[in-house]
């Protein structure tokens, strides 16, 4: 089992920045690939970014590349998606996500970004 926690989403205007941090406790050493993801109501969920726990490598969607930047510091079993020139589009509610050996999923509950002047 994994759980985790989202924060740092909030009202922001457009060309700003925010930086969303996901809390993760639980089988954290059976977790090969962490990602955040984002819903808009009537819209399905999509890929912001992934990040293997092997490697470090990151993965990010066209839309988001070149402004946002994602990360985990392993000592406080965070994962964090840093975001900049942030635009109206970018608004929704952001997921963190962890994937453990097996293929299993888990979701957090999300946090809400808003952009808007």
């Amino acid at each position: 089992q994994v759980q985790l926690v989202e924060s740092g989403g909030g009202l922001v205007q457009p060309g700003g920045s925010l930086r969303l941090s996901c809390a993760v406790s639980g089988s954290i050493f059976s977790i090969y690939v962490m990602g955040w993801y984002r819903q808009v109501p009537g819209k399905q969920r999509e890929l912001v970014a992934t990040l293997t726990t092997s490697g470090g490598l990151a993965n990010y969607a066209d839309s988001v590349k070149g402004r946002f930047s994602i990360s985990r510091d392993n000592a406080k079993n965070t994962l964090y998606l840093q975001m900049n020139s942030l635009k109206p589009e970018d608004t929704a509610v952001y997921y963190c996500n962890a994937i453990i050996i097996g293929g299993v999923g888990y979701w957090g509950k999300g946090t809400l970004v808003t952009v808007s002047s």
